[in-house]
């Protein structure tokens, strides 16, 4: 997602930096600055005018320590190289994800709900945006639901080897394709009057047997089973259902470019035909 938002924003014409561990997993058109976040003093020196950030890592790993790392460390990190290095943006957009909402019974969630985070991902999360919110930069966050699109195809892999499995209540989930994320943070980047807090996913909270069907139907392949009630009880995985709204983000004027799955995961098994 990061990188396809620095090629959007090289195409706009602006100068763009990304700071990696190994620079050599950057574009080349992009400015590597090579150092670890959480331990500020690896960094090289910054450019000489920063004038927006963006804050988007991931874990190395699923483990607590890794989450905390990335999010804490890390942005922890970044904000005192930035004030060591005597830059202040006037803008910072931190990516977080719907994972601080502990509902999981369908609700309807907006920017007003209250986050009620039932695992430690949730947990940090939140403790990142409290350091984004007081560091004294304007600051947006973009709470990001589940990121599909090329590179984060496993769901397609999976209905097509006839391995889903449907659960046996009803079960919301949301998503956001990997362009209109980048495209998102683009936006909010430039806007001239953003919230703090946005919720960034599509149009339409998708129903999970609902998705998992399209998904078959349009690959030509078996619809996926019904699991067990022994299996389900056993699913460590599954996390809450809830129906995450992207009405404040509409209104700001962002027009999806795959406003539901049906156009996102269209196009990208499109292209996985095309190759």
């Amino acid at each position: 997602m990061g990188s396809e938002l620095a090629q959007m924003l090289k195409e706009d014409g602006h100068e763009v930096f990304g700071i990696r561990r190994d620079v050599s997993g950057l574009d080349s058109k992009i400015r590597g600055i090579e150092g670890d976040l959480a331990e500020p003093k690896t960094l090289g020196p910054a450019p000489k005018r920063v004038e927006c950030a963006v804050y988007s890592v991931s874990a190395d790993e699923g483990s607590e320590h890794a989450y905390r790392r990335a999010y804490v460390d890390g942005l922890a990190g970044f904000l005192e190289w930035l004030a060591n290095e005597g830059q202040r943006p006037k803008r910072l957009v931190m990516v977080s994800s719907t994972s601080v909402y502990g509902q999981r019974r369908g609700e309807h969630i907006d920017e007003d709900s209250p986050t009620h985070p039932t695992q430690f991902r949730g947990e940090t999360l939140l403790a990142a945006e409290g350091l984004a919110a007081a560091s004294g930069i304007s600051t947006v966050v973009i709470r990001f639901g589940g990121i599909y699109g090329p590179g984060r195809e496993s769901l397609v892999g999976r209905a097509r080897d006839g391995q889903l499995e449907l659960r046996d209540a009803e079960h919301f989930t949301n998503r956001i394709h990997r362009d209109d994320a980048a495209g998102v943070l683009r936006h909010l980047l430039f806007h001239p009057s953003p919230a703090p807090l946005y919720l960034g996913v599509d149009n339409e909270p998708a129903e999970e047997a609902q998705l998992f069907r399209w998904l078959t139907k349009e690959l030509g392949v078996d619809e996926p089973w019904l699991r067990t009630a022994e299996a389900t009880s056993q699913d460590h995985r599954t996390v809450g259902s809830k129906r995450c709204s992207n009405r404040l983000l509409r209104e700001s004027g962002y027009a999806f470019r795959y406003p539901t799955f049906r156009e996102g995961y269209g196009e990208l098994m499109r292209l996985r035909s095309v190759r």
